[in-house]
């Protein structure tokens, strides 16, 4: 049988994944908050926010995924090569801060495309409570701001597991 999980997010051209791919999450997850919160703050605007929001919705949780995948595989790398005591905390504390992010960002994608379809005009969307809209706006807020404090977590304690006491 082949472990087509434990390549995939182990290495690409000799590099960890985790490594290339936290650099798109950095970018994709900020983008989506900013884009969900600029899309409920300015609804004037949403007609040219729609698709850039519905793109990142979909994109920003699998840059997530693929790096808590990726961030698993490369901590048992490091683990197996013998790597302990307060760098291991280091990186724990990192993963754990990701496995919140990853919790944050899949809701908040959902609850952006929910708000897209809810305010889309689109004929065949039935018409929903008005409570709906501003419910849906308030989810994408608070998800939105969370996202963007637990990407500056994450992103913090994995440079400082790296960087710390290099320089």
């Amino acid at each position: 049988m082949i472990d087509l999980e434990g390549s995939m997010f182990e290495e690409i051209l000799g590099l960890p994944v985790h490594v290339l791919v936290v650099h798109a999450v950095v970018v994709f997850v900020p983008l989506l908050a900013v884009l969900a919160i600029a899309y409920v703050g300015l609804p004037r605007w949403r007609h040219r926010l729609d698709w850039a929001l519905g793109l990142l919705a979909v994109v920003a949780p699998v840059t997530a995924y693929v790096a808590v995948k990726s961030g698993e595989a490369f901590t048992d790398a490091l683990v197996a090569r013998g790597f302990q005591g307060q760098i291991l905390d280091q990186i724990f504390e990192h993963s754990r801060y990701g496995d919140i992010l990853f919790r944050i960002v899949v809701p908040l994608g959902i609850v952006a495309i929910l708000l897209l379809v809810a305010t889309s005009g689109h004929p065949r969307v039935p018409r929903l409570p008005a409570l709906v809209t501003p419910v849906l706006a308030v989810a994408v807020v608070s998800l939105s701001i969370a996202a963007l404090v637990y990407v500056y977590l994450t992103g913090h304690t994995g440079a400082e597991a790296v960087w710390g006491t290099t320089l």
